[in-house]
């Protein structure tokens, strides 16, 4: 399942997304400018390059000056050309601003709903295969005719009880069909695959010595051809991230679920559940958290900065670590717009995400930073817990 972490790793990365596209943004922004402040080729008039390049320069510090707030540049003196290519130039900004910022809004909501498909294709991949060799075996029963041919326990594999049941399940295929989720993109690898990684395997080969599996022993094949097999496979594993931008996250997470969804069909949980494992126990609840998580770390961009300014005055903010400067806003966002969530839960998560995603040394880095301002933040009022939110938070 998808827990809470796993989301505000999938949120820290579509943020680092955004804050890439903004500087892109901003380098776009800037060009505008400048062209705006070319020599006019079919001009009959002189024109003058350096008033020109004078003027650009002029409108890329006031434009810079006013990312913002326009105050500035209401109450600059500067011509009314430059002021208007700057009013421009501010209006592509957001703008596109914006438009990257819900795209990777979307981006990142979609990307945790195909979970259920991706899982669903690891198993579909594992019903392809066994279908792969039945077809084989009917081939070799036509060519043989009248001339009996023994297959020895070649048809333990389409005959697993295991997948056999998720075949014949209402729920199985329901989410299927639900969740469109088919092979046609590698129909033709499925017998390659086949041939050069499942039949050669250790497991595959044990699996051929049993003369009648049992359940059990069925799950155990076509769990260790996930895990062992499919999920180790960088042939197989580019299948899936091609269709999942942020797959390397994801894979932990899919492996689980497929493995658990054959548990189920070998009726080997206690709990003997029927249905489709959810992506997460209130899907709703946690989609609302992850977007907030998102949305408030951008809102807050600018407060969040000037915070971590603020306390870090012996170090130029642009010289942080990019990703700390990520972690550290969105900690912050948490700590300050989720009532519920204890603080030291709070910092304890981003910490993690610090080890994993930025330098050796942010782990101890964003701790002492994040202990100074969530201190700050909640005497100032800035911090309110209620309920849980209470929980070690002293």
């Amino acid at each position: 399942m998808l827990n809470r972490r796993i989301l505000r790793v999938k949120a820290f990365q579509n943020l680092y997304a955004y804050e890439q596209c903004k500087g892109s943004n901003l380098n776009l922004s800037k060009d505008f400018i400048r062209a705006s402040f070319l020599p006019d080729l079919n001009s009959m008039e002189v024109q003058d390059k350096t008033a020109l390049n004078k003027e650009a320069e002029e409108a890329i510090k006031l434009f810079k000056l006013n990312l913002t707030s326009r105050d500035l540049l209401k109450s600059s003196d500067a011509s009314p050309k430059v002021k208007q290519v700057v009013l421009d130039a501010l209006k592509k900004f957001h703008e596109a601003n914006e438009k990257d910022h819900q795209f990777l809004l979307k981006n990142m909501v979609v990307s945790a709903e195909r979970i259920p498909q991706l899982y669903l294709l690891a198993i579909e991949l594992l019903q392809a295969f066994a279908k792969h060799v039945e077809k084989e075996i009917e081939k070799k029963k036509r060519f043989a005719g009248n001339n009996p041919v023994g297959f020895g326990n070649e048809l333990n594999f389409p005959n697993n009880q295991v997948l056999a049941s998720l075949r014949e399940s209402d729920y199985y295929r329901a989410a299927i069909a639900r969740n469109n989720v088919n092979l046609d993109d590698v129909e033709l690898e499925i017998k390659e695959w086949f041939r050069d990684y499942v039949k050669p395997s250790e497991q595959y080969q044990a699996y051929l010595q049993l003369e009648s599996p049992t359940m059990a022993q069925d799950f155990d094949l076509v769990d260790d051809l996930l895990k062992k097999v499919l999920f180790k496979n960088e042939v197989v594993l580019n299948f899936f991230s091609e269709k999942d931008l942020n797959w390397t996250e994801d894979k932990s997470v899919v492996r689980s679920l497929a493995s658990k969804v054959l548990k189920n069909a070998a009726n080997l949980n206690e709990e003997n559940e029927s249905e489709m494992p959810e992506i997460a126990m209130n899907w709703e609840e946690d989609k609302e958290f992850f977007q907030n998580i998102f949305n408030f770390t951008i809102e807050n961009d600018a407060s969040s900065k000037a915070l971590i300014t603020s306390k870090t005055k012996n170090w130029d903010i642009d010289r942080l670590a990019f990703t700390d400067k990520v972690i550290i806003s969105m900690a912050v966002a948490e700590m300050k717009n989720f009532p519920s969530i204890p603080v030291k839960v709070s910092i304890n998560e981003y910490i993690d995400i610090s080890k994993t995603y930025s330098t050796p040394k942010s782990k101890e880095f964003v701790n002492g930073l994040l202990d100074v301002m969530a201190k700050e933040l909640t005497e100032n009022g800035e911090i309110r817990k209620s309920g849980r939110g209470l929980l070690d938070n002293k």
